[in-house]
């Protein structure tokens, strides 16, 4: 999609570095690992956009500024890039998505929500996105019993991930462990905190998920 000169400044206040891109949002995106977590978050001393000096927002945004908000805010969540995430909304407006049979919530959230790096964050082995993709692409990880380094490979019902052993001992990992004592995994997943495996019982629908986003304003835009 080109956006034209008259939406471009409604452009760019959605771009900017991680903590901004909360505040734009109003809502935790979990960009920043164990930061997001504590008292120091952002979002937690300033829930505000970026330029203004109160909670106060700006004036009433148009139709067009709430659709390309919902999908940077999807985009920022799930650590995507936009040729990404712009394919999975096209496969389910074109028909071509294989839970075609779902609403197209469920369907993109389905789609999302089985990324290789974002089961890892899931199952609590990162503490972000983009750090879960880092250690999915540096190969700790098994899938079935098979190393897969693929971020974006899409998991289905009944696969299981572990940690490779060669990577179990790693300081990393054992940091890990412990930090799983507290944790709790989606009910969609299941984990073995001692051995560092998981497992996909289902895939989420688009409550399951629980992320604050109204999916109807995204597919809404890209249709325009």
């Amino acid at each position: 999609m080109v956006v034209d000169q008259g939406n471009q400044e409604e452009y760019n206040n959605m771009i900017g570095p991680k903590c901004k891109n909360c505040r734009r949002s109003g809502v935790k995106l979990f960009l920043k690992g164990e930061r997001c977590f504590g008292q120091k978050c952002e979002i937690i001393k300033r829930n505000y956009p970026p330029g203004l000096r109160s909670k106060k927002r700006g004036g009433k945004i148009s139709e067009y500024g709430k659709g390309l908000m919902e999908k940077q805010k999807v985009k920022n969540w799930y650590n995507l890039s936009e040729s990404q995430f712009a394919s999975y909304v096209n496969d389910i407006l074109s028909g071509k998505s294989k839970d075609s049979n779902l609403s197209t919530g469920d369907q993109l959230i389905r789609r999302v929500e089985s990324r290789f790096d974002n089961i890892v964050f899931r199952l609590g082995f990162a503490t972000s996105h983009s750090e879960a993709r880092q250690m999915v692409n540096h190969g700790h990880f098994m899938i079935n019993g098979k190393k897969v380094d693929i971020p974006s490979y899409e998991l289905k019902e009944g696969d299981e991930i572990e940690v490779k052993k060669e990577s179990i001992e790693k300081p990393k990992f054992q940091e890990i462990k412990k930090s799983l004592k507290g944790f709790t995994a989606p009910l969609w997943l299941t984990l073995d905190k001692d051995n560092l495996k998981g497992k996909v019982v289902k895939l989420p629908t688009a409550e399951e998920a629980n992320i604050p986003i109204e999916t109807s304003l995204i597919f809404e835009f890209y249709s325009k």
